[in-house]
C-alpha cells in the first residue's frame, strides 16, 4: 500500500491534493503531527486533522511526533484518525496509550527513531495494528534514506511471522521507487516529495510495482 505524506503537499490546496492522490491509486493519507518539542519542527494539529477527515476519501494515517501523546490521543481519534501512531520514546506508558487508542476506536501504531533499537518495540507489537520504521530522523521531509534501518524491517517481519501477529509494517523516509525495493518486506510505503513532487499516478504505480 502507499500512503502519501501531506507534509510535502500544497497546504493551500490540501483537499485538491488529497483527492488527486486518491484518484491516482493511493491507499491512505499520511499526516505528520509535530509539536516542536519531540522533534524540532511544528506542523499541524487536531483542527486540521478534523478538516481533512471531512474531505478525504481515504483513511487518515496520523503519526504523532509529540511529547506525551497520551494527553492528546482521545482528541486525535475524535478528529478522525483511522490509524494513530505514537513514538516509543515519547511516552512513559506506551502500552497503556496503545490500548487507549484501540478503546477509542482507532487502530494503534508504534514507531521509533532511527537510533532506537528495534527491541524496544517488539513487546508492544501484540497491541498494534501498525509498526512504523523511520528511515530518516523524524522532523523534516526531504531527507536521504538511511540504509542501515532496513534490518529493522527484517527483524519485525520475523517477529510478526513467528508470533502470528496481524501488525502491518510501514516504512517512512526517503522512499522512492528504488528505496522501496530495498524495503520489500514492508506492507505500507509513506512517500512525500516522491509523490507530490511528480506526476501522482506514475509515482504511486512505481511504488506499488516495487
Amino acid at each position: 500500500m502507499v500512503a502519501p505524506s501531506i507534509l510535502s503537499a500544497d497546504f493551500a490546496n490540501l483537499e485538491k491534493e488529497i483527492k488527486a492522490v486518491a484518484q491516482a491509486g493511493a491507499d491512505w493519507i499520511h499526516v505528520d503531527v509535530m509539536d516542536g518539542r519531540f522533534v524540532p519542527n511544528i506542523t499541524i494539529g487536531i483542527p486540521v486533522v478534523k478538516a481533512l477527515k471531512k474531505v478525504s476519501p481515504l483513511p487518515l494515517d496520523v503519526h504523532l511526533m509529540i511529547e506525551e501523546p497520551e494527553r492528546y490521543v482521545e482528541e486525535f481519534v475524535k478528529a478522525g484518525s483511522d490509524y494513530l501512531t505514537i513514538h516509543v520514546e515519547s511516552t512513559k506508558d506506551a502500552a497503556g496509550t496503545l490500548k487507549r487508542i484501540r478503546e477509542l476506536g482507532a487502530k494503534p501504531g508504534i514507531t521509533l527513531r532511527p537510533r532506537t533499537a528495534v527491541e524496544e518495540v517488539l513487546p508492544l507489537l501484540p497491541l498494534c495494528d501498525l509498526v512504523l520504521v523511520m528511515t530518516v530522523e523524524p522532523g523534516f521531509g526531504g531527507q536521504s534514506f538511511m540504509n542501515d534501518q532496513v534490518a529493522k524491517i527484517t527483524r519485525l517481519r520475523q517477529e510478526i511471522s513467528s508470533e502470528n501477529l496481524s501488525c502491518l509494517i510501514e516504512v517512512d523516509g526517503g522512499i522512492n521507487a528504488e528505496t522501496a525495493k530495498i524495503c520489500h518486506e514492508a506492507d505500507v510505503f509513506v512517500a512525500g516529495s516522491y509523490v507530490f513532487g511528480k506526476e501522482y499516478g506514475s509515482a504511486i504505480a512505481s511504488l506499488k510495482g516495487s
